[in-house]
């Protein structure tokens, strides 16, 4: 199992954080995921047989690392599904950039590259 580094869990939902270059849910490349990795912790924690309900609420880019809440329970995956539906669930992103800009202040907001 992957190194994973849970932030908060109770028993609907489980708040991890995901390593940049990870993709949030399987893909083509067949990479580990974090679905994957999250119900293999669980898994083995509980020592739960068979598979494992898990929740993907939200995602993450591949590329941006940061926090990821997953829902345990289905109930909690239709509350939070709900508050990211209804903009309650919010995101935030810091991007670290290398260079200099010819402004001495700059603001981006709802940029998207």
């Amino acid at each position: 199992m992957q190194d994973l580094k849970v932030i908060y869990e109770d028993n609907h939902i489980i708040v991890v954080e995901k390593k940049p270059n990870i993709p949030s849910q399987a893909d083509k490349t067949g990479d580990i995921d974090m679905l994957t990795i999250v119900k293999q912790y669980i898994k083995e924690k509980y020592n739960k047989p068979g598979n494992v309900y898990l929740g993907l609420v939200h995602r993450l880019d591949r590329p941006v690392g940061g926090v990821m809440i997953f829902a345990k329970t289905s109930k909690a995956a239709s509350r939070l599904s709900n508050q990211v539906r209804e903009k309650i669930f919010k995101k935030k992103y810091l991007a670290v950039v290398d260079g200099k800009f010819e402004n001495k202040k700059r603001s981006f907001r709802r940029l998207l590259i």
